[in-house]
Formats: C-alpha cells, sequence, structure tokens
C-alpha cells in the first residue's frame, strides 16, 4: 500500500530541492551591488509620503467581487458545457438558478458604482 505514494513522495522531495536549489543558485551567483535606493524601503525613487495603513475605497472590495464573480461564472461554465447532454433539465435549471444569482451580483456591482471610476 504505501509503495503506491513513493512517486508522490520524490516527486515532492525533488519539487523542494530544485526550489531550493534555485535559490540558491541566485543568491550566490547574482550580483551583489548595494546602493543607498537599493537599500531603502521604497525603490520607487522617492520616500514614503504618507502612511500605508490607510483604508482602501470600497470600490476596490467591489471589483474584486465583480473578478470573483466572473472568475466562478467560467470555472462552472466550462464543465457544466462538457456534460451538458447528460445532465438534462436539472442541470439546465441549476446552472439557471447559478447565473441568475451571478446577474443579480452584476446588478448590485452595477448600482453600487464599481464599474465607474472617477
Amino acid at each position: 500500500m504505501l509503495e503506491s505514494y513513493l512517486p508522490i513522495l520524490i516527486f515532492i522531495v525533488l519539487g523542494g530541492l530544485l526550489g531550493v536549489v534555485a535559490q540558491l543558485i541566485g543568491y550566490f551567483l547574482g550580483p551583489k551591488r548595494p546602493d543607498s535606493a537599493k537599500n531603502s524601503p521604497y525603490e520607487c525613487g522617492f520616500p514614503a509620503f504618507d502612511d500605508a495603513r490607510l483604508p482602501f475605497d470600497v470600490r476596490f472590495y467591489l471589483v474584486a467581487i465583480l473578478f470573483i464573480i466572473f472568475d466562478l461564472e467560467t470555472a462552472f461554465l466550462v464543465p457544466w458545457a462538457v456534460v451538458f447532454r447528460q445532465l438534462g433539465w436539472f442541470g439546465v435549471t441549476a446552472m439557471g438558478i447559478f447565473l441568475g444569482l451571478l446577474v443579480i451580483g452584476f446588478i448590485y456591482e452595477w448600482k453600487k458604482g464599481a464599474l465607474e471610476w472617477e
């Protein structure tokens, strides 16, 4: 029973070693030319002008929700389309309910003004 897990264990060990070896090669062979700009907290060329802990605008979260809506739609529509004929009316009804909920979320985003930028 345990011998069937041996290839998985070998794969995990080799993957971990490859990741560590790649990091070590980059560290030891990479150029080391530090200067004041590289050692500063921000590499943008000027010092920070405000606190980094400012609250985000609500529209940022609404756009994130919108991305999740379309991402889920794609992730569920493709497998559903592959087995569409085997699902019958139950599959059509279930996907209709799912898409209806996504449309409600999209309308909510639209009404909140998440798609309008200043």
